[in-house]
């Protein structure tokens, strides 16, 4: 992947991450990495359509997944796909804990664990600041 690449995908976001939403500003021990929504090993492609940027703690436990189970049902389900979906359809905020609205959002959150608490505690301390959460479209 060359550096114009990277650099599309850290300015279309903001330098947010696509899953969790924290910004790369409050997570400064790790340089967010750029993650490939469908792995290459399942076909995908180093496009920008295929490419998400994420923290280091959601593409660690996302790793080549491109499905989890849904706690609620117990069923296979996708995971959420940023350039398909819209985070609103999928999550909601409840104080600093990221809610899984739909079987994806569920999926979503339980693999990347979402609400571990060290993530919840830094949301908190950004939400006492009035930095977080960021307004989602």
């Amino acid at each position: 992947m060359n550096q114009a690449l990277r650099s599309q995908v850290r300015t279309r976001e903001g330098n947010r991450c696509e899953y969790c939403l924290i910004h790369q500003e409050h997570d400064s021990f790790f340089t967010f990495p750029i993650d490939h929504i469908v792995a290459r090993q399942h076909g995908g492609d180093t496009t920008l359509g295929n490419l998400a940027l994420s923290c280091f703690r959601c593409n660690s436990r996302k790793g080549p997944n491109i499905a989890s189970i849904d706690p609620l049902s117990g069923r296979l389900t996708e995971l959420y796909h940023p350039r398909r979906a819209r985070w609103k359809h999928h999550f909601e905020w409840i104080g600093p804990m990221i809610n899984g609205k739909t079987d994806v959002g569920r999926a979503t959150v339980s693999l990347l664990a979402m609400n571990h608490p060290d993530i919840v505690l830094l949301r908190e301390l950004l939400i006492e600041e009035g930095t977080f959460p960021p307004v989602v479209d």
